[in-house]
């Protein structure tokens, strides 16, 4: 069926961050002098809000918050331009993450998934696709049992619907715990995957990104691989079609910057781009990324 003109849903998780940046290296046992800033995040919800900045003529997110931080949330989602489907829980806090980024802008994040990935097959339902166009997954869903079974349902279903659907793997560190077969297995049936590097390579075991590319999109019709400040490769049937560059830029916090390539690709595809045009917008979104404190690309407020 046509479905031209359609929205973007986003199925994932929305996250409170609490970004620390430290021009020094850490002091282990003692103070270590940072700047410390409370922001909404959570790579599904960066991804959507990055969507309606690029242009997405309307972007839905479906997620699971804690009754903590909810309305929070939800104000900063319709600020963005993005309509919030948000689930509460009434048992697990909102998820949190701490991320420290040190003076290269580099980020580690210290993860408590709270209600993120307590997304349950309840939560879903068929009917969340009237309208749609385009399905985006977030990989954290796939890392813990309920929200996989919703992910995979929510697949299933847009598959079902000719919606097709993209996956963002999300966390090589998750990938390992979970193994890469079954993530694989998992997505089957996605139209596009867009892993980072370390992902790629955590997926296929290859060491470069150009094979790991060409691995993956053996499995998957379209993958795009990006590479940070090298931009992105496209692959589609087992060969690497396009290398994408990225502008240049001063990064300040890489927090996000994967969410934000996702965001603007997903709405340039929307929009008719082909995967080239997508990732070259999916780069530009992303190094605007790397130039500010956070995940999202809106001036915000704490709680």
């Amino acid at each position: 069926m046509s479905r031209a003109g359609g929205a973007l849903l986003v199925v994932g998780d929305v996250v409170t961050d609490v970004v620390a940046r430290h021009r020094t290296p850490l002091s282990p046992a003692t103070d270590t002098a940072a700047e410390i800033r409370t922001l909404p995040g959570g790579a599904g919800a960066n991804a959507a809000c990055w969507a309606a900045r690029s242009g997405a003529g309307e972007v839905r997110l479906l997620g699971r918050v804690g009754t903590d931080a909810a309305g929070w949330h939800e104000r900063a989602l319709r600020g963005a331009g993005v309509r919030p489907l948000l689930v509460q829980d009434p048992d697990a806090a909102t998820a949190t993450v701490i991320a420290l980024v040190d003076g290269s802008a580099e980020r580690t994040f210290l993860t408590d998934s709270g209600a993120a990935l307590r997304l349950s097959p309840a939560d879903w339902s068929a009917g969340l696709l009237d309208g749609v166009a385009r399905l985006h997954l977030s990989g954290y869903l796939f890392f813990a049992a309920p929200s996989r079974e919703t992910a995979c349902r929510a697949l299933r279903d847009a598959r079902d619907a000719g919606v097709p659907v993209s996956v963002d793997p999300a966390s090589a560190g998750f990938l390992a715990e979970l193994g890469a077969d079954r993530f694989l297995a998992a997505a089957e049936g996605a139209e596009t995957l867009l892993p980072n590097a370390d992902e790629a390579r955590s997926l296929t075991l290859c060491g470069e990104p150009e094979a790991a590319a060409e691995e993956l999109s053996r499995r998957f019709p379209l993958v795009v691989v990006t590479l940070g400040a090298a931009g992105a490769l496209v692959a589609e049937g087992g060969t690497v079609t396009a290398r994408v560059s990225a502008p240049p830029v001063r990064p300040v916090d890489s927090t996000g910057a994967g969410d934000a390539f996702t965001g603007a690709f997903l709405a340039a595809r929307l929009a008719g781009a082909d995967p080239v045009r997508a990732a070259e917008e999916g780069c530009r979104a992303g190094a605007e990324a790397v130039t500010v404190v956070g995940g999202r690309p809106v001036d915000r407020t704490g709680p």
